[in-house]
């Protein structure tokens, strides 16, 4: 049951990335309303079940939003040295579409993350099937944005359609296998708590410093901050049903 629903989410991740590709002519739109949905993965969805699995706290503060802020600090990390490495080389260390290799590193990312989708819904399903049926619910819903979000992302950063596509791809089998990986092993959960504050940190810092930055560069329309808006109300509607 568990893989059957995965391939819900496949299908859900292909739907995205398909929407992504066919409206390249309102760009700015397109990465408006990836920041946004970016945002109310990360707010409303991923840092709330962070904090509940990883109950712990290091020195009074959390350990999910620690890792939260790890991964930010992670992904600026990747970014600067990415960016200066190409500086080096002749380029322009602000030209953000000349490092491809950030846009793999975030694409792979969510790769990773849809895998753990996956394991989520293999998990649930063991602990019973009204569990199973609401993270199922939940997983296909987000994987439309993750679909989304994947090509975007790739895309963003100078790769060649192909790549995006690949990366796509990618995204949508990943729920499939980390489904089909829960007949071997659990993953405990404080574990699946600090990866997800982790990779919070990450999509925030896309999100924040670099996909909204360059939806507003060229077209600073209020259309573009209502995409924004509604990305973010799109996944707070998904979060309230599914919960």
């Amino acid at each position: 049951m568990a893989v059957f629903v995965a391939l819900g989410a496949f299908l859900m991740t292909l739907a995205g990335g398909w929407t992504a590709q066919r409206v390249t002519d309102r760009r700015h739109l397109v990465l408006g309303l990836a920041g946004g949905l970016m945002l109310g993965v990360v707010g409303l969805d991923l840092l709330p079940e962070a904090l509940r699995a990883a109950d712990r706290e290091i020195f009074g503060v959390p350990a999910a939003l620690l890792l939260f802020v790890a991964g930010f600090l992670l992904a600026h990390l990747v970014e600067r040295t990415l960016a200066a490495r190409q500086a080096a080389h002749g380029g322009d260390e602000h030209d953000h579409h000349r490092v491809p290799e950030v846009g793999l590193t975030a694409a792979g990312a969510m790769v990773g993350h849809s895998a753990m989708d996956g394991v989520a819904i293999g998990a649930a399903f063991q602990v019973g099937g009204g569990m199973g049926t609401a993270v199922a619910l939940a997983v296909i819903a987000h994987d439309f944005a993750d679909g989304f979000n994947t090509f975007t992302i790739t895309s963003l950063y100078g790769n060649a359609r192909r790549r995006a596509l690949g990366m796509l791809l990618a995204d949508a089998c990943a729920p499939l296998v980390g489904a089909l990986s829960t007949v071997f092993f659990h993953i405990p959960e404080p574990v699946l708590g600090g990866y997800l504050g982790l990779f919070g940190g990450v999509l925030l810092y896309l999100a924040a410093a670099e996909i909204l930055p360059e939806a507003h560069h060229e077209h600073p329309a209020r259309s573009t901050l209502l995409c924004t808006v509604a990305g973010a109300a799109f996944i707070w509607l998904v979060v309230g049903i599914s919960g």
